[in-house]
C-alpha cells in the first residue's frame, strides 16, 4: 500500500475530488495547509500599505491506495491539478506497512 500527499492549489480541490470519485477512488484526507515554494509568496496592497505575505494558502489531500492503483490515482492528480504555472503543487509518495480500520478491526486491503 502507498499514501500519497499531494499539495495543490485551492482552486483545484474539487475537480480533483470528482476525478478521483469517477475512478472508483473515494477516501481521501483534506487539510488546509499554508506553505511556499518557488513561489515565494505574494505582495498585495491593503489599506494603502503593501503587505508581503510569505506562506501562501494550499491545500494538502492525504490518500492511501493499493500498489495496483498507485499509478492511476497518481495521473488522475497530475492531470487534474497541473496549470503549467509555478504553484502547481507537488505529490510525496510513501509505503504504508499496514491499515487498522478502527470500528472493525480490518487489517490491510480490507481496511482501505
Amino acid at each position: 500500500m502507498k499514501k500519497i500527499e499531494a499539495i495543490i492549489r485551492p482552486g483545484k480541490l474539487d475537480e480533483i475530488k470528482d476525478a478521483l470519485a469517477a475512478a472508483g477512488i473515494l477516501g481521501i484526507t483534506v487539510t488546509h495547509v499554508l506553505g511556499f515554494g518557488r513561489q515565494k509568496g505574494y505582495t498585495q496592497i491593503y489599506r494603502g500599505q503593501e503587505v508581503v505575505s510569505h506562506l501562501l494558502s494550499k491545500i494538502k489531500i492525504e490518500i492511501v491506495t493499493l500498489d495496483d492503483k498507485l499509478d492511476e490515482v497518481i495521473d488522475i492528480i497530475v492531470k487534474t491539478a497541473r496549470t503549467g504555472q509555478v504553484g502547481d503543487g507537488k505529490l510525496f509518495i510513501q509505503n504504508v506497512d499496514e491499515v487498522i480500520r478502527i470500528r472493525t478491526g480490518d487489517k490491510g486491503e480490507k481496511a482501505i
